[in-house]
């Protein structure tokens, strides 16, 4: 038998051009009725592109007509158009939300695995409280949100434990170096699997900006997963961040997935603060000679390629590995350290741009 929620199933399975996300996540279907075996919808798009209306009627027309005992199919579309809109798939999608209380947020993305982006966000977000601090804006006025959902370290880099509390159907992020976190690693049993289809995750991520506490922040950064899959997707389409900063190594693996990583940026009209280079060289600790172990300019060759700003390279150093494992940034535990100072150079610098953008 045909219903109304096995409809919106197979609907789910439609995705929305351009994007892996589907059109009922989207909120495109205002409605849907079934009478005997004929079946109703009616879809709502907003966009520029003409072409991407008559995608989503013929892919949604197509699932429903190989549904069993189906009669006849009806899906109408009505269509607004936006003025001139930079990027038409990112036009049809919900209004973006500011978080109440948080005044910058910025994405931190890097495309690649395992380029030390988490790494990265910690001591960056330590780098700006500091910053924050010597100002005289007092400590916890920043933020990290972690949403890489599947493999989540920032609790472990961090140095924190245990249960965030929950009080009136809101979390309340925990504190690690003055710094507010909020991670699926807190709501999870450690070495548990998280095994999740993309629905769960968008869920969680809007559970993370509607849900906790997060109180008056000067900045948030948000730890994004590698790749440009499904929580990308919700972030940029829920949040109005100020920017993204993109981070890479400077082999050319690293450094060409990174760089079509930031395309999904520029789709969505999210504007780049600029290229952070990780692991950029080794430096002997008797002579100061630097060792590009892993290639040279990358960072650069990357920032000029999207026409934005390398603010800054970061050095291999083994003391800040060991930190992140111990729960204690570079930035906190030897600050004056080559490292620590370049973060501190690069969080100065996002500072400035996101103030000049």
């Amino acid at each position: 038998m045909i219903t109304e929620e096995s409809v919106l199933e197979v609907l789910k399975q439609v995705a929305y051009p351009g994007f892996s996300r589907d059109i009922v996540s989207f909120g495109l279907v205002r409605e849907c009725r079934v009478e005997n075996s004929d079946i109703h919808v009616r879809l709502e798009v907003t966009s520029g592109d003409a072409k991407i209306p008559g995608q989503i009627k013929k892919s949604a027309e197509h699932a429903l007509r190989v549904m069993d005992g189906v009669g006849d199919v009806h899906v109408s579309i009505v269509v607004s158009k936006k003025e001139a809109p930079k990027s038409n798939a990112a036009s049809s999608l919900p209004e973006q939300s500011e978080m109440e209380g948080v005044k910058h947020i910025v994405a931190v993305a890097s495309g690649k695995g395992g380029v030390g982006k988490s790494t990265f966000v910690s001591n960056l977000a330590c780098a700006i409280n500091a910053l924050l601090h010597e100002k005289g804006l007092g400590e916890g006025k920043v933020g990290i949100m972690d949403c890489d959902i599947y493999g989540p370290s920032i609790p472990l880099m961090m140095g924190i434990g245990g249960r965030p509390e929950i009080e009136d159907n809101m979390i309340y992020p925990m504190l690690g170096h003055g710094v507010k976190v909020m991670s699926m690693g807190f709501l999870v049993d450690e070495g548990s699997p998280i095994i999740w289809r993309g629905p769960m995750v968008m869920k969680a991520i809007q559970q993370f900006t509607h849900q906790v506490k997060w109180g008056e922040l000067e900045f948030m950064l948000i730890d994004l997963p590698p790749g440009t899959g499904d929580a990308q997707i919700s972030l940029t389409q829920t949040l109005r961040l100020d920017g993204a900063l993109i981070v890479t190594t400077p082999q050319a693996a690293a450094y060409t997935v990174a760089r079509r990583g930031a395309g999904l940026f520029d789709k969505v009209e999210v504007p780049l603060l600029g290229v952070a280079e990780n692991m950029s060289y080794l430096e002997l600790p008797v002579t100061g000679e630097k060792h590009y172990l892993f290639g040279q300019d990358g960072g650069k060759h990357i920032a000029e390629d999207l026409g934005t700003e390398l603010l800054g390279q970061i050095p291999l150093e083994q003391d800040l590995r060991e930190g992140g494992d111990r729960g204690i940034p570079q930035v906190i535990a030897n600050p004056e350290s080559s490292a620590s100072q370049a973060f501190r150079h690069i969080a100065s610098k996002l500072i400035e741009q996101v103030e000049k953008s």
